[in-house]
């Protein structure tokens, strides 16, 4: 791996010697790569991370996010974060995360640093190998004091009261830095020792269940109604095609949301695709009405965990409900014993999933200050306002591993 050049912030050199600083008892290194140095021994261990990571992420796999680099505008200073067990690119890679600097934080005119995601990545936690969560966040932390990088880090969409959680708050603990979690949210979650069809009695009221059945019998009552599931790349440059279609007639079309929308979403979609079925992470579902697409569904597997990534469906078809009862072929992943849940990637509240998945996954966003006195003046200025705020509008901040804030 070329490491020359490595890293140019703001005109201030990063330079290895800054990191040796920070070494860990173990010897593990860190370095700032920008994405055009990417190179096929990176991603080889990259995926080697991912396989062992702490918590399944597949948004931070080398097959969904290198799609994204390519297709959607990049801050010029967008940096990965490396986290090697000795010298880089030379040992295992033991952390990973893109971030970079950004000029605003919501409404407000402040400039920080934060963890790079895109309206089609719905989660953000550092990719990190199981056993070096600690070593992941302090060595981190010790490369941005060190920086130029203005503010504060802010790490958006990270899954709370998880591992990488726990050890990123008592790192900042240890180090008497503040940590505070911002915002939170819960969305749809399936994670049960039942059978689909247990889960389904037990989740679904009895007269939504009597309804939902009598729907798929009208639907069949129209034709020849197949339902399908894929594992692996066969047809899949059609099934995306008619996945595209499909999406756009509907109202994520008419709102301009749609991923064929825009040439930049549709090519990240089909790159993501191909990618996920090639390192054999893709799964896909389909119900049919005489061989015509009623709704489509998107899955990607990590690990022992899955996520429920895109669905779409007809609206002409919307009296019989075809997106719900594709979900409900969905809970045939709980027959799977390799996979222990599935994250919806749903937002909050959402109509149709939470009838259907019990559980509940927090996900949530965090400000951590770091050191120098006009880092921390501009931190705790900005969570002073937030914090007025809050009280004025009456909001709260629900922390499962605390209770309200």
């Amino acid at each position: 791996m070329d490491l020359s050049g490595l890293q140019k912030l703001k005109g201030k050199d990063i330079r290895a010697n800054r990191f040796r600083e920070g070494l860990s008892a173990s010897g593990s290194q860190a370095i700032f790569l920008p994405v055009a140095e990417i190179d096929a021994n990176l991603v080889e261990a990259w995926s080697d991370l991912a396989g062992q990571a702490s918590e399944p992420n597949i948004f931070h796999e080398p097959w969904f996010l290198r799609p994204g680099f390519a297709h959607f505008e990049l801050h010029p200073e967008l940096r990965l974060f490396l986290l090697w067990e000795n010298e880089p690119g030379q040992s295992r890679l033991l952390g990973l995360l893109p971030l970079g600097p950004t000029n605003r934080f919501g409404r407000w005119p402040v400039p920080h640093v934060q963890n790079w995601m895109h309206h089609n990545c719905f989660l953000g936690t550092p990719l990190v190998r199981k056993g070096f969560e600690q070593d992941f966040w302090e060595q981190l932390l010790i490369a941005l004091d060190g920086s130029a990088w203005p503010g504060f880090l802010h790490i958006n969409g990270m899954t709370i009261g998880g591992p990488l959680d726990q050890a990123m708050r008592a790192v900042c603990a240890s180090q008497k830095r503040r940590c505070d979690l911002v915002h939170s949210e819960a969305r749809a979650f399936l994670q049960s020792t039942l059978g689909s069809e247990a889960y389904f009695q037990a989740t679904v009221r009895g007269k939504k269940r009597k309804e939902l059945r009598r729907q798929a019998k009208r639907l069949d009552e129209l034709g020849e109604v197949t339902y399908h599931q894929y594992s692996g790349a066969e047809g899949l440059d059609q099934w995306i095609d008619e996945f595209l279609h499909l999406e756009k007639t509907g109202w994520k079309g008419l709102g301009g949301s749609a991923l064929d929308s825009s040439e930049q979403t549709r090519e990240f979609f089909r790159d993501a695709l191909i990618g996920a079925a090639r390192a054999g992470q893709l799964e896909r579902y389909d119900i049919r009405l005489e061989g015509t697409p009623l709704a489509m569904l998107v899955n990607f597997h990590s690990g022992h965990g899955s996520f429920s990534f895109k669905t779409a469906f007809d609206e002409a078809f919307s009296r019989f409900s075809p997106g719900v009862l594709l979900q409900l072929e969905n809970l045939k992943i709980l027959e799977n014993r390799s996979i222990a849940w599935m994250d919806s990637c749903a937002a909050e509240d959402h109509p149709m999933i939470d009838s259907i998945w019990s559980g509940r996954r927090h996900i949530g966003r965090f400000s951590i200050e770091l050191k120098g006195i006009p880092r921390r003046a501009v931190f705790r200025g900005l969570r002073l306002g937030e914090r007025l705020m809050g009280t004025i509008k009456g909001r709260t901040i629900f922390d499962p591993t605390e209770g309200q804030q």
